[in-house]
């Protein structure tokens, strides 16, 4: 796959040749999680060597900032039991409320198949018209991912890959560097896993505190990851460092055409400096994802806390 940006028609006319829309059935609902089986949940399992777990979250930040313009609504509440006779301090409890944003460039989340869509429409041509309401989704909402995604995954690492802590703003990541990266690390992608790109966003705003994802130029893949993406029959990308901005040919958010075209899970904004150590430590970097979605009906997305297995 060539690292070509090709014109508007030529990649709509690769979008409608390469779509898996109607691969699962017409009223699918599952997109790619559906090459995940109980056999892949099996084969997953037996990449587990060390027992290793890292989390791939970022913190839920209630402090306002750059990076973090919604912040997370906490509340605490407290109550004391009144204290029995026979002892002098009460017991008591506490619960608190929560509220937050799920999409954007903060928290970590996943992105349901009817959180997005394209000039086809959302993903196996639903109208966004008519299957969002106020209310939440009538189509691809997240209870289709109750059972969660447990699958094989492999981390990729292009910052280490090109020697640099974080990729630049003037250079996307490409599929051909995508499959050149899994060459050097020795491993190779199949159906039904799940890929988890290391572009550096921690070490981006260690760098540059001052960096806002939300209206500054932004590092991150190129729309020819989706030709990377296809060929490997990827169920799940991973991220940190998402859609390079200023988008290519104007098109908005053209790298998460994966999840309308494709059906592909996208997990936003992880911190993946940890997994990438640990990864360089074993000497290896397929393990097992595992992922629980809130059973949100009509959900568009959820926070989630993605476990990586070494």
């Amino acid at each position: 796959m060539a690292n070509v940006v090709l014109n508007r028609d030529d990649w709509r006319a690769w979008l409608r040749a390469n779509s898996n829309w109607g691969r699962w059935g017409a009223d699918d609902q599952k997109g790619a999680l559906n090459l995940i089986d109980d056999a892949k949940r099996a084969a997953a399992a037996a990449e587990v060597r060390q027992g290793r777990c890292v989390s791939l979250a970022r913190d839920l930040m209630t402090r306002p900032g750059p990076a973090n313009p919604q912040p997370v609504q906490h509340f605490v509440r407290w109550f004391h039991h009144a204290p029995r006779p026979d002892t002098a301090r009460p017991g008591g409890g506490a619960g608190e409320y929560l509220g937050l944003h799920v999409h954007g460039y903060q928290g970590t989340h996943i992105d349901a198949l009817c959180h997005a869509w394209g000039e086809r429409g959302m993903w196996n041509g639903r109208d966004p018209n008519a299957e969002l309401a106020p209310q939440g989704a009538r189509w691809g909402g997240l209870e289709h991912w109750k059972s969660g995604v447990i699958t094989r995954a492999v981390l990729l690492d292009v910052a280490g890959h090109r020697g640099v802590e974080h990729v630049e703003f003037d250079r996307p990541v490409h599929g051909d560097e995508l499959e050149a990266v899994a060459r050097a690390q020795g491993v190779t992608i199949g159906a039904g896993d799940a890929v988890i790109v290391h572009a550096g966003r921690d070490a981006l705003e260690r760098a540059r505190p001052d960096w806002n994802p939300n209206t500054d130029p932004h590092p991150g893949l190129s729309l020819t990851a989706l030709k990377f993406l296809r060929a490997h029959d990827v169920a799940v990308l991973a991220w940190d460092l998402m859609d390079a901005q200023p988008f290519e040919l104007g098109w908005p958010l053209v790298p998460h055409a994966a999840l309308w075209e494709l059906g592909i899970a996208l997990i936003d904004n992880c911190s993946l400096d940890t997994a990438v150590a640990a990864c360089r430590a074993a000497g290896r970097s397929a393990g097992m994802l595992v992922v629980a979605p809130l059973p949100l009906v009509g959900g568009t997305g959820s926070p989630v806390n993605p476990l990586f297995i070494l």
